[in-house]
């Protein structure tokens, strides 16, 4: 996944406002949910902070959305009661608001008329009146209720690519949320299998837009949301649970298997070619990259490694790819992991295949993608290793990376001087805190939370020119030309401390240049770009790449 999640900015408010005109929506007509309760888990950059218990009930005057949550820091937000209801064709009626935000009791009381939304606000014993222009039949989403999302889940499941919807951030103001890629979803879970639809979407905001994918399950109720790149997320239970995996692509030769680890099990996929009879194979060790990734490294609805797998399965190749620890069917715990903990789980999967008799051990080669290519790295000493595959990895430390991407942001942006010293000072601040385990009185609170774990330090201080000179193996170096997470100077700086090595094996630097950080043809190779690519896919260009490489760097 792309490193690029970990370094936005804390997402307290889902929608940042600052003013809004008004929005005219295309309409699709009104789905139906089922009645019924639901929890769902929030996370913020990855870790849990908070639940609401939700319920979504049919009533004589039409629907009535409630719920009760509470939302720990850096929100720290408790949920008293929230009441929502609709008319039957969906057209708000009132919203009632209970809460304690940061220790101070709160309260919203709006009531709408077909194009008005009259708001009474209490905060600290205060009332004040506000009074909205909106659009007919508009969707209510208030900052950090997420129940509201399940009338946005009603309204989505009859839209399609393109279609608008007129979304009213109570008591703030109303904005558009478009339509900009519909996709189905099969997941696998504890309780049985969940068909949904993803829709990826984009609120227009005035202070700059927000991506969003919201999915929708085949009940018409709300399943999942991830804003702002991953950073903050909201998943109902059932698809939250570390036994769930999204069921993406599968290749005809698939066979799942578990890889013991250390004191854990890992869940994976065996791929081989079709034919098989006695011979043993060359084989390839896929790893992820960064994020809770699953076995096919999903990223924006492109199973890179399911792809990716199958591909080279039909040139020839065993391949193996799994869960990362924590994730799917994965066992393990991710709250003090490593890279080095994640290089140990990937030689566990290469020890795994070793023993196999369709697998030729003298041919075994690890491929990683972004994070991933910097744990196969790790494992430049492992005798049992043969060859490296290092696809979209970095050629600097960590932190240098997170610096260059913060600049690509805020050119992206055109934020303007001092406003863009502030930030980089403020990140410089953040990353030297997270190295040296010091200096957080001196930041924002809620950073903490989110960049004060081994992970993000063993990324910051991982270092390429510390880690190379001791690789022993032939170096394959993939990289995109329109790469914008890890830019294409980066492969030539790993191929130079590549080849500097002593008794330097073979590096060899394969550019694409039409080819983004997921390996996948784009135009520009932004991240916004990803949910609308024209081609879903990791282009065959890199199984190639790979499958000729191979046999002339391990004889």
């Amino acid at each position: 996944m792309p490193l690029l999640r970990h370094f936005t900015a804390v997402l307290c408010a889902t929608l940042a406002l600052l003013s809004a005109g008004p929005a005219r929506a295309q309409e699709p007509a009104a789905a139906q949910p089922t009645a019924g309760e639901a929890t769902y888990v929030v996370f913020i950059g990855g870790r849990e902070v908070g639940r609401e218990q939700v319920s979504v009930a049919r009533t004589s005057s039409g629907w009535r959305i409630t719920s009760t949550g509470q939302l720990v820091a850096p929100v720290s937000l408790t949920t008293h009661s929230f009441e929502l209801t609709y008319a039957p064709d969906w057209q708000p009626l009132e919203l009632k608001i209970s809460a304690k935000l940061q220790e101070r009791e709160i309260g919203l009381a709006t009531t709408f008329g077909l194009t008005t939304a009259v708001s009474e606000i209490t905060q600290n014993g205060v009332t004040n009146t506000k009074t909205d222009q909106i659009t007919a039949r508009t969707v209510v989403l208030p900052n950090n209720f997420y129940a509201g999302y399940e009338a946005l889940a009603v309204r989505l499941a009859s839209s399609k690519v393109g279609d608008e919807l007129p979304v009213y951030v109570a008591p703030q103001a109303e904005i558009l949320l478009s339509v900009k890629a519909v996709a189905d979803e099969t997941f696998q879970t504890a309780g049985g299998t969940v068909t949904a639809r993803r829709f990826t979407v984009m609120f227009q905001n005035p202070g700059g837009p927000l991506d969003a994918e919201i999915m929708v399950d085949d009940r018409n109720r709300f399943a999942r949301a991830d804003l702002a790149g991953g950073n903050l997320s909201i998943a109902r239970q059932d698809l939250a649970d570390v036994s769930t995996r999204q069921q993406t692509l599968r290749n005809p030769t698939d066979v799942d298997v578990r890889i013991p680890a250390a004191g854990f099990t890992l869940a994976g996929v065996i791929t081989t070619p079709a034919a098989q009879g006695r011979q043993r194979h060359p084989t390839i060790v896929l790893v992820a990259g960064s994020g809770p990734i699953d076995r096919d490294s999903t990223v924006a609805g492109i199973p890179l490694f399911a792809q990716l797998a199958g591909q080279l399965a039909e040139q020839g190749y065993v391949v193996l790819r799994y869960d990362k620890r924590g994730v799917g069917q994965s066992g393990g715990r991710i709250e003090t992991v490593t890279l080095q903990d994640y290089a140990d789980d990937a030689n566990a999967a290469v020890r795994f295949v070793s023993r196999r008799r369709d697998v030729d051990n003298r041919r075994i080669a690890v491929a990683g993608h972004s994070e991933g290519a910097s744990v196969a790295m790790l494992l430049g000493r492992e005798k049992r290793v043969a060859a490296l595959v290092l696809m979209s990895a970095m050629g600097t430390t960590g932190r240098e990376l997170v610096l260059e991407q913060q600049q690509y942001l805020l050119n992206v942006a055109k934020v303007p001087e001092p406003e863009r010293s502030g930030k980089v000072d403020l990140q410089e601040k953040i990353l030297e805190a997270a190295v040296d385990e010091d200096g957080w009185e001196a930041l924002p609170a809620e950073v903490r939370p989110l960049v004060d774990t081994p992970w993000y330090r063993s990324l910051l201080t991982f270092n390429p020119a510390e880690i190379m000179p001791r690789v022993r193996q032939p170096v394959l170096i993939l990289q995109g030309g329109l790469d914008t997470q890890v830019p294409p100077h980066h492969a030539e700086k790993l191929a130079e401390i590549a080849r500097a090595r002593r008794n330097a094996p073979p590096v060899e630097v394969k550019l694409f240049p039409s080819l983004n950080h997921l390996l996948a043809p784009a135009e520009t190779g932004h991240v916004a770009e990803y949910a609308t690519l024209k081609e879903k896919a990791i282009s065959p260009e890199v199984a190639k790449a790979i499958a000729e490489w191979l046999p002339s760097a391990v004889r």
